[in-house]
């Protein structure tokens, strides 16, 4: 039989030359240390904290005061304070390139495409931010965007930061109530939309929307033209501004920034809200900053000039992500509305023109761009690509090989995973160890990432809860109305004394890598033994006959049994031959644990704006228990389809 080989093995420049490799040499330097190998300096990282996130600020030169204390009470997950001296700015860090070339790239489907430089990012920055205190805002203060992903948003974040507000965003088509839940229990004290916006080639239009939760927020409106006349909408939104108006008593000048503690509040992002109102994680300028630092530098590897592309919207993380990209001098690519408008090439083509170095997307995406036919490798000159990175959900081997097999040969491969709770990733890609099918690189630097059983122990060759022991930068500040921490506590140190769970269902491999199984909270217990739902997604949607699946848990006879629901694809009916073939695949490809009980086709599957599925809302659904938040899915309808399916009653 023939050995297992990597998907793609470092070459000699990378394993020399590589930011990360400079770095680990740098530190070697700095400290009198040597280390042996890349896990050498993990562990060295994980365990000297207070001195690897100060090589982190000094090797990438962080703007600021870093003061003469990197960690206090760092044994204390909940009471450790990093930089407790410092000062900084965000956007001081992120705006310290000036110049021609290329700062932002956008487009908007086939509609809208332009660039911003380096000066005009500044310039954007400094009228902005002149209009923001002469409205009144300053440090502290709520600043809410409904906007797509494109330069002005950026520029808009930028200015919010450099007066010490604190930046809120959501994507354009999430509905009213979905506005509210979130941006209604921060009270902004300015609000930010745009006049619409373009999906699938259509104008999507917002009008009323912005009209009714303006009103509901009270709080003043800028409106930023992209898809439609924001002079016509202005006059009908109560407090309602063009952006134009906004800034035009202003003439760009120097750049001013408000100097903050490590510890001010910089971002407020809201958890997926699908079973209540959302929870506000409140995120730290500093620990942002070094972290995405950290992430971008030496995970990806980013060099000044070269260009970071991430599919996202900005009611998700990987938008916030995204930004901090300018900190390297690294050229964002932005894009807005649907990555198969006209056709599945629209991403490739935007890689090809512009020579993506990094390409990020979710991991539903390279499936759907798999079982579209799409082949980039053959149609589309990838050879500025070296780095490919999937988040979202899971990424399963065979899209890991198709990856290799229909995008690029040589790529760096990066499935990453963090979230929302942590702005960032807590296992993520390596560029000086090998890609291995189905599994992502490890953990990040300076995170002391473990799996441990339900008893509380580190465990090897089984699954557990992915855990992180000790504190790190990236942790919230608070959650939002939470004036006891309650909430936040409750959120992840009731599991395990002093230890961040993070509700992953995770499994370290022979290679040193980490395979995510799906959420904790949705795994399946059938017989007493716990299953993680990637595993069954992993068989089921390689199948050309399935466009996507999600799957349950259902309480039964005293005992929980496996259900699985599939979307079809176009044609395709649910026979028993198909069944059979299901079950099949799921038994030779996991194990006869995982063969669901039942398998019910249906014409849709809810998800959230960011497209993640939503296996607890349909749980609820299936169990007769209601939901608290539809408001938070992009296809709210769709949980209808799984009321009363008399498939469910035997």
């Amino acid at each position: 039989m023939q050995a297992e080989r990597p998907l793609w093995v470092p070459d000699r420049e990378i394993l020399e030359r590589s930011p990360m490799a400079e770095f680990i040499a740098w530190c070697g330097e700095r400290f009198g240390r040597s280390f042996a190998d890349y896990d050498a300096f993990h562990d060295w990282s994980a365990s000297e904290r207070g001195d690897f996130w100060t090589a982190v600020w000094e090797h990438c030169k962080v703007i600021g005061e870093g003061g003469t204390r990197a960690l206090v009470d760092g044994d204390r997950m909940l009471d450790a304070r990093f930089f407790p001296d410092a000062r900084l700015n965000f956007a001081e860090n992120l705006l310290r390139k000036t110049g021609s070339g290329d700062a932002l790239i956008f487009r908007g489907e086939d509609k809208v495409s332009y660039r911003l430089t380096w000066d005009e990012l500044r310039a954007l920055v400094s009228r902005l931010q002149q209009a923001l205190k002469a409205q009144g805002i300053g440090v502290g203060d709520r600043v809410a965007a409904m906007m797509p992903n494109m330069p002005e948003t950026i520029a808009l974040m930028l200015a919010t930061a450099s007066v010490g507000a604190i930046w809120s965003s959501c994507s354009p088509d999430f509905g009213e109530q979905g506005v509210l839940d979130r941006f209604g229990q921060i009270a902004p004290k300015l609000f930010i939309v745009c006049d619409g916006y373009w999906y699938n080639g259509k104008r999507q239009d917002v009008d009323a929307k912005v009209r009714a939760v303006a009103k509901a927020l009270g709080a003043p409106t800028v409106i930023v033209p992209y898809a439609g006349e924001s002079a016509a909408l202005a006059p009908t939104v109560e407090g309602g501004v063009t952006l134009a108006d906004f800034i035009a008593g202003f003439q760009a000048g120097p750049l001013a920034f408000e100097r903050l503690p490590f510890s001010h509040p910089l971002y407020i992002l809201f958890s997926s809200g699908t079973t209540g109102v959302p929870k506000c994680i409140v995120h730290s300028a500093g620990g942002t900053l070094l972290q995405h630092l950290k992430e971008h530098r030496f995970h990806c590897g980013l060099r000044d000039g070269e260009r970071l592309f991430y599919f996202t919207t900005c009611g998700w993380m990987m938008w916030n992500w995204l930004a901090s990209g300018l900190a390297v001098g690294a050229t964002l690519c932005l894009y807005d509305g649907s990555p198969f408008c006209p056709d599945g090439n629209v991403l490739f083509d935007y890689a090809a023109a512009e020579r993506f170095a990094v390409f990020g997307t979710s991991a539903k995406y390279i499936d759907a761009v798999r079982k579209g036919g799409f082949t980039p490798a053959k149609t589309h000159d990838l050879s500025s690509l070296r780095l490919m990175t999937s988040t979202g959900s899971p990424l399963s081997p065979e899209g890991f090989s198709f990856v290799y097999e229909g995008i690029k040969a040589d790529v760096q491969l990066a499935s990453i995973s963090g979230g929302t709770d942590i702005v960032s990733c807590f296992v993520l890609g390596n560029p000086l160890k090998p890609v291995w099918r189905g599994e992502i690189q490890g953990p990040g630097l300076g995170l002391a990432v473990d799996v441990w059983n339900d008893e509380g122990k580190p465990v090897r060759g089984e699954k557990g809860e992915l855990v992180c022991t000790r504190a790190f930068p990236s942790m919230p500040v608070m959650f939002w109305n939470d004036p006891d921490g309650a909430k936040y506590r409750a959120a992840y140190f009731d599991r395990f004394d002093n230890v961040w769970c993070h509700g992953d269902f995770a499994e370290w491999t022979p290679h040193g890598g980490i395979v995510i199984h799906g959420r904790s909270d949705a795994t399946l217990n059938p017989g007493g033994v716990r299953i993680g739902t990637a595993e069954i997604y992993n068989q089921v949607e390689q199948m050309d006959e399935v466009a996507e699946a999600l799957c349950i848990g259902q309480d039964w006879e005293d005992d929980v049994r496996v259900v699985l629901f599939v979307r079809l694809a176009p044609g395709v009916e649910l026979t028993e031959g198909l069944t059979r073939e299901i079950k099949n695949r799921i038994r030779s490809g996991a194990s006869p644990r995982h063969v669901p009980a039942k398998i019910i086709a249906v014409a849709d599957i809810p998800r959230t704006k960011s497209g993640k599925i939503v296996e607890l809302a349909v749980r609820d659904v299936v169990h007769g228990r209601p939901v608290k938040n539809k408001e938070a899915l992009a296809n709210p309808e769709a949980l209808d389809l799984f009321a009363g399916l008399e498939e469910l009653k035997s």
